[in-house]
């Protein structure tokens, strides 16, 4: 049984990094953050929709790619990376069903665990967000409303399928792995050009450790993320959630002291990728709730 990734799915995420990087790069980042108020770039969209990111899963004869949960996976990594914004998830899940969704034309978003990214953007809106109320959102990029609630939030949608949520809960997983690679490639650039004490940091051992750890979280939750877009199993994807959010938060934590003093100012790039995780690991299947699913599943 081979595990390794095929060409064409190389091939595929080699794509999606190129076009990110010419359209989402850190410039267009920094000016997304600096802007006075969150707003999608509908441009971007568009293309991203043209490219065929939302329409990925759908059938070729449905004006699709006819690709699966697996390239998904992939395509989301690499949107996580980047910090790429706006409802990315819900628009893919849509593409299906939501006319405009699958090229682009249309932004949809959807209210799960009592919160909605992206409302105000939004061209449509599923599930109930009767009395939602802007909050104020530790990401700047991740504008957020939530619903009043008599009870416990509701993990999904109105009218979510258990197979919809699932795959949102996966590919936000998805996201909080590339996030997670990004910012231990982040750490250890740093860490081979930032010179103390007459050498450079990556020299001491309790920089490599914090680096090699980086890359451990990263890697394991890579293979979770990925072992569960084939199987599709719920426990396994509640797991892969797990790895996939300690990874990106414990790894932006990291990469913070990697980067010492310099880390925790508003000009380093750190700092976004911290609160993007922590927003992330709370918009589908919070800690609490994936720890539930793998005990129930054991």
């Amino acid at each position: 049984m081979d595990f390794r990734l095929t060409e064409d799915q190389r091939a595929l995420r080699r794509g999606v990094r190129e076009l990110l990087a010419g359209r989402f790069d850190r410039e267009a980042l920094r000016a997304a953050v600096a802007a006075p108020s969150p707003s999608l770039d509908r441009g971007l969209w568009r293309e991203l929709g043209a490219a065929g990111f939302f329409a990925l899963r759908l059938p070729e004869p449905d004006g699709g790619v006819g690709l699966g949960r697996p390239e998904a996976v992939l395509v989301f990594e690499e949107a996580g990376r980047v910090l790429l914004p706006g409802p990315l998830v819900a628009t893919h899940l849509a593409a299906g069903t939501v006319p405009g969704a699958a090229d682009g034309s249309v932004v949809v978003t959807s209210a799960a665990e009592g919160l909605v990214p992206w409302l105000d953007e939004a061209d449509v809106v599923l599930g109930d967000v009767t009395g939602a109320v802007p909050m104020r959102s530790v990401d700047p990029l991740t504008p957020l409303h939530r619903v009043p609630a008599s009870g416990e939030a509701a993990p999904e949608a109105v009218g979510e399928t258990a197979d919809a949520v699932a795959d949102a809960v996966l590919l936000t997983a998805a996201e909080q792995v590339g996030s997670s690679a990004a910012t231990t490639d982040a750490a250890v650039s740093h860490a081979r050009t930032r010179s103390q004490f007459g050498q450079v940091i990556g020299g001491f051992q309790a920089v490599k450790h914090l680096c090699a750890g980086m890359l451990v979280r990263t890697e394991l939750a890579r293979a979770a993320v990925w072992a569960a877009a084939v199987t599709g199993d719920p426990v396994e994807i509640a797991g892969a959630k797990l790895l996939a959010d300690e990874a990106a938060v414990g790894n932006a934590r990291d990469c913070l002291q990697v980067h010492g003093g310099m880390g925790f100012t508003w000009e380093a790039d750190v700092h976004l990728h911290l609160k993007r995780a922590w927003v992330r690991a709370e918009l589908r299947m919070p800690a609490a709730r994936a720890e539930e699913a793998v005990a129930a599943g054991l």
